[in-house]
């Protein structure tokens, strides 16, 4: 009897401590009850923060090939030449530059004008049919 009386006063003691471990404070609750982020309104304190700094000048041919046309030109999406694959590339290359100008910033068959990226120049798309045909050949 008297053993099962320090079972139980030594299960009732962890059983506090658990409990007094597990519970939480105010503040502890409130932080994990808070909203993930916030929003800021114009004309509040926190909308004068500043806006993220736009890129310098123009984009380069391989930056633009990295950041729209690698989409389908890495894997061939749709018939789309493969980058570095010359025997995808010769027969357009043979019609002339121009004309991958022309089918790069207008669209052709399954490609969209200028390859989705509405921001880029016409230098840019340039640029990056240049990228794709110097690393086509």
């Amino acid at each position: 009897m008297i053993q099962m009386k320090k079972l139980f006063g030594v299960l009732f003691v962890a059983g506090l401590v658990a409990a007094s471990a597990v519970a939480n404070s105010e503040d502890d609750i409130k932080a994990r009850l808070a909203p993930v982020g916030s929003t800021c309104m114009s004309g509040e304190a926190c909308a004068a923060a500043p806006a993220p700094v736009a890129a310098a000048g123009p984009k380069s041919g391989k930056e633009v090939y990295s950041s729209f046309c690698t989409t389908c030109h890495s894997a061939g999406v749709m018939g789309a030449p493969k980058s570095g694959n010359s025997a995808d590339w010769a027969p357009r290359i043979g019609k002339g530059i121009e004309t991958l100008y022309t089918h790069a910033i207008g669209g052709f068959n399954a490609m969209p004008p200028r390859g989705m990226c509405a921001a880029c120049s016409d230098d840019e798309i340039k640029g990056a049919v240049d990228y794709m045909v110097e690393n086509s050949k």
